[in-house]
């Protein structure tokens, strides 16, 4: 195959996303149904249209009286408006008759408004005269201290688009029209291997020259925090035919794979060099322009997505969350609208590498929101990634941000 390096320069990340996009589109076609009960984290493979109005009958917000709000007009502490009380309505009944005019019933939070009835006198404002007279001492207008039938939901609205992440109140939504099955996007198979010569596994003591697999361990909990089905499936050495059988066997089990480079330039070559020999298109990126994160490689063997990422924990983590976690979630497709929340950094960032760069900050809470605290240290050491509440993206258009500025962050989950 040559000198890969030669056939690849470096991608920005949009155009390395881009041109993995063709080979994937198909993973978002496939769908499986799930109860609701186990629906929490999974995405919704299709808009989900309201199949009835809610509410669907008129509700009080208050306890009270359902009144006609015009028998009220012009009432006041000294001048109560005059109301006939006929009884009260319980929880979970329908109250059977028309409410007439100068008339009122008595209502629970929640309760069923009687036909005719348009509002609720709250009970700080009856006063009992005696029998079923009542007096109101404050108006209220049409609508007040109730909710509407289809205030939340009307009939064919569509409550949930495609892509939509479910979350404890989308499943209280789907609760309250009765969609107990729920159509999602099956979880994808993220299969993980570590390569190297130096890397050992944790329960190992290492030797001078020997890394305990950190990746093995932070990409897996990335990939199942992205709501993956993963597999970690140990350490394969620099050895081109090991690597190759172990990769033929990831391929026939999983989506997605991603293997977490020897530190060394041999290292990423080899894997790179059986990317491209395992199946079509092969290798599509050899290099990102990120910081950290420029070792990345990515290509596509018949129909799986295979990444290889820095031997760098924290560069590993950063790329995984630029590059892997947008397919998990869908948002390399479809942007996700959920706008990203903002903070202020307390020092400047200065860029300007011609790289799009992932800064790690630690959140604290200031007088007006939160601040960004960038946390300096070196790619390799993990320890940045645990003192890290979040990551700063800075584009490529720009050479640096001064402190001050309100910036968006993502939570590192």
């Amino acid at each position: 195959m040559g000198n890969s390096s030669e056939l690849f320069k470096v991608k920005t990340l949009t155009e390395a996303i881009d041109s993995l996009k063709p080979y994937v589109l198909s993973f978002y076609e496939r769908s499986e149904t799930i109860s609701l009960a186990d629906s929490l984290g999974r995405i919704l493979i299709q808009d989900i249209p309201a199949t009835c109005a809610v509410p669907h009958f008129r509700k009080s917000t208050m306890d009270g009286m359902a009144v006609r709000a015009a028998d009220t007009f012009g009432a006041s502490e000294s001048m109560p408006a005059l109301v006939q009380c006929y009884g009260e309505v319980r929880m979970g009944e329908a109250p059977k008759e028309l409410l007439k005019p100068g008339t009122g019933i008595l209502m629970p939070t929640g309760g069923m408004l009687p036909e005719g009835a348009d509002a609720v006198v709250m009970v700080e404002r009856l006063e009992h005269f005696g029998e079923e007279l009542y007096g109101v001492t404050k108006a209220v207008a049409p609508g007040e201290n109730l909710i509407d039938i289809g205030e939340d939901l009307t009939v064919g609205e569509v409550i949930l688009t495609q892509f939509t992440r479910i979350r404890a109140q989308e499943m209280g939504l789907l609760a309250s029209f009765g969609q107990i099955n729920v159509p999602v996007l099956p979880r994808f198979r993220v299969g993980i291997l570590s390569t190297g010569d130096e890397i050992i596994p944790p329960e190992q003591e290492p030797l001078p020259g020997q890394s305990r697999d950190i990746n093995g361990y932070t990409l897996l909990g990335q990939a199942l925090a992205s709501g993956a089905e993963a597999h970690h499936y140990g350490i394969v050495k620099d050895d081109l035919e090991a690597l190759r059988t172990m990769l033929k066997r990831m391929l026939k089990e999983n989506d997605i794979i991603l293997l977490s480079g020897g530190s060394s330039v041999g290292s990423r070559d080899l894997s790179a060099q059986i990317i491209g020999e395992l199946g079509q298109p092969g290798l599509l990126f050899h290099g990102l322009a990120l910081k950290p994160g420029k070792p990345t490689i990515g290509g596509v063997v018949d129909g799986k997505l295979i990444f290889g990422l820095p031997g760098h924990p924290a560069s590993a983590m950063v790329v995984f969350d630029a590059i892997v976690r947008p397919w998990l979630d869908g948002s390399a497709l479809h942007p996700q609208v959920d706008p990203l929340p903002t903070g202020q950094l307390t020092q400047n960032l200065y860029s300007g590498s011609g790289r799009e760069e992932f800064v790690r900050v630690r959140l604290t809470q200031g007088e007006a929101g939160w601040l960004l605290e960038p946390i300096r240290g070196k790619s390799g050491l993990i320890r940045t990634m645990v003192l890290a509440d979040a990551i700063v993206h800075i584009r490529l258009d720009t050479d640096g941000v001064e402190a001050g500025k309100e910036v968006s962050f993502r939570l590192l989950r």
